[in-house]
C-alpha cells in the first residue's frame, strides 16, 4: 500500500503501537495541528508532550 500511495487513518492512546505501524504521526491537541512527527525518529514521549499541549 506504501508504493500505491495509500494513506490509513490510525487513532489509538497505544504510543508505542502507532510509532511501529506509523511512517508519520499527526497529533491533533484541542481541535489543532500540535505536531507532525515522523515515527522512526521520535520516540512515545515526545508524542505525549505534544498530545498535552507541550512541545516535541
Amino acid at each position: 500500500q506504501r508504493a500505491a500511495g495509500a494513506a490509513v487513518l490510525v487513532v489509538s492512546e497505544d504510543l508505542d503501537e502507532l510509532l511501529a505501524l506509523a511512517d508519520r504521526v499527526l497529533v491533533l491537541h484541542e481541535g489543532r495541528v500540535a505536531g507532525v512527527l515522523e515515527a522512526a525518529a521520535t520516540v512515545a514521549m515526545a508524542v505525549g508532550r505534544l498530545m498535552t499541549g507541550g512541545s516535541a
